[in-house]
């Protein structure tokens, strides 16, 4: 796995983010989100300190079960010490999730919600039925990714990339996701076949979590498997993030 070259430089910081998160630059002039532990924010519900090491073991799950989704992401000692550095991904937020008038819907979206806007006009919280956005979702499931905004599907020519995956991989159920399209939908056979490989993982694929975190991985995946289907939003907790855009 290739990190940054050399020592990083920050070059800005990202203030959108609810962590510390910076623009980096490292001696290749290459450049990287780069988010150091003592930035994060603590969490009631996940560990302190983990959230960079999820980012990097999304990634790992990523890479192990042939998604690629996930920009190259590593554990690194940088300026304000260590923490989890993204390569950077040149894109913007993919225009096959949004916001739309009822009037827009056609059989090409997938309908998730409906609501009102900030001046009460109805809105309907939609995605496309398009093949890499189905891929992430079930990488979101198997992930238990609890924050799939769709400002966190980045478009980069013809290739989606997911970001941001700090709140993912706890032991307890919390997949929180705007890609509940296919909910329900029978799994084909080459997502039985990679569902399949997650249920088989025996080992970390990367360091700082727990041991119980991989196991509920396992778990999850096997659930998948027993049902056959794509999953369904839980009726126990939030199913969708906000703002879900």
């Amino acid at each position: 796995m290739n990190g940054p070259k050399g020592a990083l430089q920050l070059v800005g910081r990202l203030v959108d983010a609810s962590n510390a998160t910076f623009l980096a630059m490292d001696a290749d002039e290459a450049h990287w989100v780069y988010k150091p532990v003592a930035g994060e924010s603590p969490l009631w519900d996940f560990p302190t300190a983990t959230l960079g090491r999820r980012e990097v073991a999304a990634y790992a799950l990523s890479q192990e079960l042939g998604f690629g989704v996930v920009p190259l992401t590593v554990w690194c000692e940088g300026p304000l010490g260590e923490g989890s550095a993204q390569r950077w991904i040149d894109g913007e937020p993919t225009p096959l999730i949004d916001l739309l008038d009822p009037s827009r819907v056609d059989e090409g979206w997938l309908p998730i919600l409906t609501g009102l806007s900030g001046d009460d006009k109805p809105v309907v919280l939609a995605h496309r039925d398009d093949p890499q956005l189905r891929s992430l979702a079930l990488f979101d499931a198997l992930l238990n990714n609890s924050d799939r905004k769709a400002s966190h599907v980045l478009a980069h020519g013809d290739v989606l990339a997911g970001v941001d995956h700090g709140v993912s991989l706890h032991a307890e159920d919390k997949l929180r996701t705007v890609l509940w399209g296919w909910a329900g939908d029978p799994l084909s056979d080459d997502e039985v076949a990679v569902v399949s490989r997650a249920a088989a993982i025996d080992a970390p694929l990367a360091p700082g979590l727990d041991d119980d975190e991989w196991a509920a991985l396992r778990d999850r995946a096997e659930a998948i498997l027993a049902a056959g289907t794509m999953p369904r939003p839980s009726e126990r907790w939030p199913s969708i993030p906000w703002p879900p855009i």
